[in-house]
């Protein structure tokens, strides 16, 4: 615990952050600067608390311009990272295909939509692995029984060590493979000043929401599909992500305020698109499972609310291809890898060279928003029966335990 003279105080912002910050002409950066103080322990319990509650209750934790100087400031603050070394490695596995420009891609959602379904956007970003580098970012649960982080140290045979992949470990891990996970409590060190205060309010603070937008790699993601757990966060992250100036981003929110494409129903979507001016826009847009060429399934069918270790033993039996072809759980992850391989750029390929198992039979029909989301399935289909997907999370996991402790 940080000595209390060495605290900074904030009571100046927390009068005029309440009730009405917008009348106190209060800023964003004004906001993030103070929360950038928890991340050095410069802030008192007290006030960070006072501070998390009155931006919570005034909404404005879910205003795009704070999100973004927040998450910038939180980026800020993570553990430093040689940019240069990555690139370096990164550039030895690099694979532009399509529009993707061989860089690396993040798959992420925010939790919290209670529907405690199955590790998607995890199981898409081994998937993915195959034709993307992946940078996922993740966590332990917080708001259901199986986190991402929980999941991949539970596989088997082999668990990945991920307390071991840091700033000075991750270029070994992209050496051997192109899947890291980068462990939120490693390469965020600072959040362990406001762990106890944050179970201690009862509710979701701005930290629950920061999480996605806070890859520690920054403007080296080329790419990122974010998942929200309510629909009017959607605009709200797809502009915090366009004024950080990310130019490939697709946000959804399945319409039972699910934090993934939904396998279910209609999933909103607000995808960025870059014009040629270099500007970015922010384009809304429908999806159904249709769209995917695949069929609708309830969410009761992909919520087994299982522990890590029954998680994982799904997750396995989808990338040794032990599952039926029609099997919700994997039709849900085929759907979720495909919205995610079209963000990237590489299914606008017009031709396919993926390797053994490919048929080259590009799907070039385009769907709503434009996107080749059929043609996503057909590749998130071959990553499994190629084997490419187990073969790049089995020298992911190998990798993780030759790690200095």
């Amino acid at each position: 615990m940080a000595d209390e003279t060495a605290f900074e105080d904030i009571r100046p912002l927390l009068q005029r952050l309440w009730p009405d910050p917008a009348k106190e002409n209060v800023t964003a950066k004004e906001i993030a600067h103070a929360l950038s103080l928890i991340f050095v322990n410069k802030l008192s319990p007290v006030q960070t608390g006072s501070l998390l509650t009155a931006l919570h209750f005034t909404a404005w934790d879910r205003r795009a311009d704070v999100l973004a100087e927040a998450s910038a400031a939180m980026r800020a603050h993570a553990a430093k990272i040689d940019l240069a070394g990555l690139e370096s490695v990164i550039e030895k596995r690099r694979r532009p295909e399509g529009k993707y420009n061989g860089g690396l891609c993040d798959i992420v959602g925010t939790g919290g939509d209670s529907h405690n379904t199955f590790n998607i956007s995890t199981t898409s970003s081994i998937l993915a692995s195959s034709l993307l580098l992946i940078a996922k970012h993740g966590n332990r649960a917080s708001t259901s029984k199986s986190g991402s982080a929980d999941l991949l140290m539970t596989m088997r045979p082999t668990p990945a060590q991920l307390n071991r992949i840091t700033p000075s470990t991750i270029t070994d891990v992209y050496s051997q493979t192109n899947y890291a996970f980068l462990f939120a409590p490693v390469f965020h060190p600072g959040m362990r000043h406001v762990a106890s205060i944050r179970k201690e309010l009862g509710w979701r603070t701005i930290f629950n929401l920061l999480g996605p937008l806070s890859n520690p790699f920054g403007d080296a993601i080329e790419a990122r599909m974010l998942g929200v757990a309510r629909d009017d966060l959607g605009p709200v992250f797809a502009e915090a992500l366009r004024i950080a100036g990310a130019r490939k981003g697709l946000v959804v929110c399945g319409k039972e305020q699910l934090d993934e494409v939904s396998c279910a129903g209609p999933t909103l979507c607000w995808q960025l698109v870059e014009h040629a001016s270099g500007t970015v826009d922010v384009e809304h847009f429908t999806l159904e499972p249709t769209d995917f060429g695949l069929s609708a399934h309830p969410l009761s069918t992909v919520s087994p609310g299982r522990e890590p270790h029954e998680n994982a033993e799904i997750l396995r039996k989808i990338l040794q291809n032990e599952v039926p072809s029609n099997d919700p759980i994997l039709e849900f992850v085929l759907m979720n890898t495909a919205a995610f391989l079209v963000v990237a750029g590489v299914c606008e390929a017009d031709s396919s060279n993926m390797g053994s198992g490919d048929d080259g039979n590009v799907v070039k029909e385009r769907g709503p928003g434009g996107g080749r989301w059929k043609e996503g399935v057909r590749r998130a289909r071959w990553t499994i029966k190629s084997g490419e997907a187990w073969k790049q999370w089995n020298a992911f996991a190998e990798v993780t335990n030759t790690l200095p402790a």
